[in-house]
């Protein structure tokens, strides 16, 4: 694919995502707000398509991060593993504009770990004998009960990293980091959307939580809002 072992910095968002299209498979990274690649969630309501499956851990919140989408009225489905207090997507789950399916957090993080390693499925305790074994094929294994899960490949997966070089090799900021390496080896496509640039051989290898082989554009976009869901402090003494 293009890009893959050149240099993969683009100049702007928009020719970062020159590559979506209607009804494709987006994979978020991020956990809740944190880690969110604002500027390339934005670009994506700019850049007009529509007919969308979103992958990621809740859809946004309080309008902020993915709920975007869902007030712009581009996303068909959603695969999450939380709702919360999300009202963007619970109004529309009630009202049938957005069909949700709802995954345990484990396994979604799983399904995606598979894609990028190759493997069509696997079996896990988690849900069996709720709502989530429904329809789904079941084994016993030296006497307990597990339920096949297929694994969740995607078109395209957009991805929020601290540091990035050319090449494309990624550091994780904290909390950000969760989704965001398996979203990037499950997709046929990585854009990454980094605070800080740096040239190849900055990163010590010991610092690298994903190798640039699974990159494959790099938008530098150093100002962010990263926006708080609830902020709570301790009241002092």
């Amino acid at each position: 694919m293009s890009g893959k072992h050149n240099n993969k910095v683009v100049e702007s968002v928009q020719e970062a995502l020159a590559p979506l299209r209607d009804g494709m498979t987006i994979l978020v990274g991020g956990f809740g707000l944190s880690g969110n690649a604002e500027a390339l969630i934005r670009g994506v309501v700019e850049r007009g398509v529509r007919d969308l499956t979103l992958v990621s851990n809740n859809a946004g919140n309080m309008g902020k991060g993915l709920a975007q989408w869902l007030r712009a009225g581009i996303i068909r489905k959603v695969i999450c593993s939380y709702i919360g207090n999300n009202e963007d997507l619970h109004t529309r789950m009630a009202s049938g504009e957005v069909k949700v399916d709802i995954t345990p957090q484990g396994t979604l993080a799983e399904r995606m770990r598979a894609a990028g390693a190759g493997i069509p499925a696997f079996y896990t305790p988690t849900g069996v004998g709720t709502v989530v074994e429904d329809g789904k094929e079941t084994k016993e294994i030296d006497g307990r009960r597990y339920i096949m899960e297929r694994a969740l490949p995607g078109d395209v997966a957009l991805v929020r990293a601290n540091t990035s070089d050319r090449f494309g090799n990624l550091r994780f900021w904290k909390t950000g980091r969760n989704f965001n390496p398996v979203m990037a080896t499950a997709a046929k496509l990585a854009i990454v959307e980094c605070d800080k640039l740096v040239e190849n051989g900055t990163l010590d290898p010991d610092d690298v939580h994903l190798p640039g082989i699974f990159v494959h554009k790099i938008v530098h976009v150093p100002e962010h809002e990263n926006a708080f869901e609830y902020r709570t402090v301790r009241k002092r003494a």
